[in-house]
C-alpha cells in the first residue's frame, strides 16, 4: 500500500469515528473541529484552515483556506450538503493546484452514512482532466 493510500485509510478511520460519535445534523465547523481532535488523538498531524497562496506571474493575488492539511501532504475538505457536487470537486482541485499537493479527500457528514471522494491531481496542463 502506498503512503497516500495508507494515510487515506487512517484518516477515514477518524472520519468514521467522528460520524459515529456525532451523527448527522451539525454544521461543517463542528465536524472540522471534531476531526482535528480525532486525528490528534490518533497521532496524525493536522492543521485547520492553512493559507494556500495563489500566485499570478510572480505576484500573490489571493489565498485559499482548505479545512484541513494533514501531515503536510493531503488536504481534507469537510462538507454538510445534501450531496457532493461538481462545485465541491472543483474547490478541491483548486486547493490541489494552489498547494501543489496531489491528494484531497472530500468528506460529507450530512447523511447518516458518510459520503467521501478521493481526488488526485497529477498536475496536468490546465483543462486536462483529473482522476476522481
Amino acid at each position: 500500500m502506498n503512503a497516500d493510500n495508507a494515510l487515506t485509510e487512517k484518516v477515514l478511520g477518524a472520519v468514521f469515528e467522528v460520524a459515529d460519535t456525532l451523527g448527522p445534523g451539525f454544521l461543517e465547523k463542528v465536524y472540522e473541529r471534531a476531526l482535528l481532535k480525532e486525528l490528534t488523538l490518533r497521532g496524525i498531524r493536522a492543521v485547520t484552515q492553512p493559507p494556500l497562496s495563489v500566485d499570478y506571474k510572480g505576484e500573490r493575488i489571493g489565498d485559499y483556506y482548505p479545512d484541513l492539511l494533514v501531515e503536510d501532504v493531503s488536504i481534507f475538505e469537510v462538507k454538510c450538503a445534501d450531496r457532493l457536487s461538481n462545485e465541491h470537486l472543483a474547490q478541491c482541485i483548486n486547493y490541489l493546484r494552489a498547494s501543489k499537493l496531489t491528494l484531497c479527500l472530500l468528506i460529507n457528514f450530512q447523511k447518516s452514512t458518510v459520503e467521501w471522494k478521493r481526488i488526485a491531481n497529477n498536475f496536468q496542463p490546465a483543462g486536462a482532466p483529473c482522476e476522481v
